[in-house]
């Protein structure tokens, strides 16, 4: 009798603690914030579909494109993204609105990709404070990589301050003589990249003989060059968004200024950038990449350009292989599915920056080859190797190795 009261006992123990742990798993399982279901991953996303940056909207229209391929193949751990994008302009006080929008109405559970270093610095004070990701920011600026101030913003691109100082070894390596001139944009993404290639120049700063900045709102900067080319400067930096870089590379043949040209990776797009220029007019160019340019047929049999063509193919045929941008939005949104396959079933705002401080080695197919993505808990700076190109023909040609933009290496 008493064996049979002790196996009693014992199996009511053992159903008691595979019952617990069944409870304690299914709320291991599924920990939700706003924003996310059993059934959706609600995204929220700022562009400049508008105004002086408009070139850039194909970002956001490439990453709808890309949520709808995961959405059609059915979703992520069972859940289809909701990508709720709105237009800012490439405004900062628009931005600031629409931020506001997407986490207090949409109720998104993160911010994506939102585009421009004015528009993200006038949102990342909110969206921290409000403790909602505001992940992957479409920007170089050095500032999204400061875990310590700033847990909730994280970059994925490299930093303009890294890619200038990649210029900057560049031009004392191969012309150590140089006259360099610089046209800016009068803001923080102009500034960033500036104090970029000063750092890297360090002591050789003196090499910039001429400086010119300008504002969005100008309608041409051609008054610009004009007064650069008559610094004598043989060397111009271009460091402008995509209408101004093509104003510059059209109005430089015009008066047949021919220094040795480098354009900021922002605005080396062959389909945005490039070819509304001209061809003829942009032989030479120098810039510096981290991803595979659609217009080169050296990546037509690569497996990960192969996927990226089918993706266009299926899912965004109005989508142009030959702009830079559109080869961006696919490999940040590959970035932003890959960490939240990595949270799983936990879909707190908390695990997704925890995850995305965890990639390690991540090669989204759009990525030069040996360019990797590695993030830690206090490095929010994803992408940090670029390699140097120049354009020839009708696209770009890669040269040298892959290079680290680190001041110290």
């Amino acid at each position: 009798m008493r064996l049979r009261h002790n196996l009693l006992i014992a199996a009511f123990s053992t159903t008691v603690i595979a019952l617990a742990a069944t409870t304690g798993g299914a709320l291991a399982q599924k920990k939700y914030d706003t924003g996310a279901t059993d059934t959706e991953i609600k995204i929220g996303n700022i562009m400049p579909y508008s105004g002086p940056a408009s070139a850039y909207g194909v970002i956001g229209k490439t990453e709808a494109a890309y949520f709808n391929k995961i959405n059609a193949e059915g979703g992520i751990n069972g859940r289809k993204i909701n990508f709720i994008s709105y237009d800012d302009g490439y405004s900062p006080p628009k931005a600031v609105e629409q931020a506001r929008k997407l986490v207090e109405s949409d109720e998104v559970l993160l911010v994506f990709n939102p585009l421009g270093t004015p528009s993200n610095t006038a949102i990342q004070k909110y969206l921290n404070a409000k403790k909602v990701p505001q992940l992957f920011v479409a920007t170089g600026a050095t500032k999204w990589n400061d875990p310590k101030d700033f847990p909730w913003t994280m970059g994925w691109q490299p930093s303009y301050q890294s890619e200038a100082r990649i210029y900057a070894k560049y031009l004392m390596r191969e012309k150590p003589d140089a006259k360099i001139s610089v046209l800016y944009q009068n803001d923080d993404f102009g500034k960033d990249y500036l104090k970029g290639l000063k750092d890297g120049l360090g002591s050789k700063a003196s090499m910039i003989v001429a400086e010119e900045s300008y504002e969005t709102s100008e309608p041409t900067i051609d008054n610009h060059i004009v007064k650069l080319r008559a610094s004598g400067a043989d060397v111009f930096l271009s460091i402008t968004t995509p209408k101004f870089a093509a104003q510059a590379i059209k109005k430089m043949a015009e008066i047949e200024w021919k220094p040795l040209h480098i354009v900021s990776n922002v605005s080396a797009s062959v389909g945005g950038v490039i070819k509304p220029a001209g061809f003829e007019n942009a032989q030479g160019i120098l810039s510096a990449a981290y991803a595979k340019d659609g217009a080169d047929s050296q990546w037509d049999n690569d497996p990960g350009m192969k996927k990226f063509y089918a993706f266009l193919a299926k899912y965004y045929p109005d989508g142009n292989k030959l702009d830079g941008s559109v080869v961006y939005g696919y490999g940040a949104a590959q970035t932003m599915v890959k960490v939240l396959e990595m949270c799983g079933d936990n879909l707190t705002r908390e695990n997704i920056m925890k995850q995305a401080a965890s990639l390690k080695d991540f090669t989204p197919d759009t990525l030069l080859p040996g360019v990797k993505i590695n993030t830690t808990a206090t490095d929010f700076a994803p992408i940090e190797q670029l390699q140097m190109m120049r354009f020839k023909g009708e696209k770009w040609e890669l040269f040298g190795d892959i290079i680290s933009g680190e001041l110290n290496n």
